[in-house]
């Protein structure tokens, strides 16, 4: 099911009766799951990462409560993988400390803080760092 609204386009993804709303911006592409667990939309995000190959993402996590450090670690690959393929990945979750993470995986709080990296990022990769 396609809708288009200006600047952005809404899609449900479906694979194996599990669903994560996708927002395809001009920069990035925003992806929430609504998985029953991370762990579920974790093993679904891997199997369709192709299709998410040449893109910036920011996964939100806003609307899980309880989001546990070992669950947001299970996307430090992908978050390695990105980074080496010159593209950005950002989590947005409300439950973790920056602290208490490896400075690979990125975890914001909010999505303007989320949005906010993508652009410094990109700054950063302009200036060849």
């Amino acid at each position: 099911m396609l809708y288009e609204w200006p600047l952005s386009i809404y899609w449900h993804s479906k694979l194996k009766d599990k669903t994560m709303i996708i927002a395809k911006k001009e920069l990035y592409t925003s992806i929430e799951p609504t998985e029953v667990s991370i762990q579920d939309f974790h093993a679904t995000l891997v199997n369709k990462q192709d299709e998410f190959e040449n893109q910036h993402l920011i996964i939100n996590f806003s609307e899980k409560n309880n989001v546990k450090i070992e669950e947001l670690l299970l996307f430090l690959s992908i978050s390695t993988q990105k980074k080496d393929n010159g593209m950005s990945f950002v989590i947005v979750s409300t439950d973790i400390f920056m602290d208490e993470l490896p400075e690979e995986l990125i975890v914001v709080p909010t999505f303007t803080e989320a949005e906010d990296i993508l652009q410094m990022d990109a700054i950063e990769r302009e200036l060849g760092f």
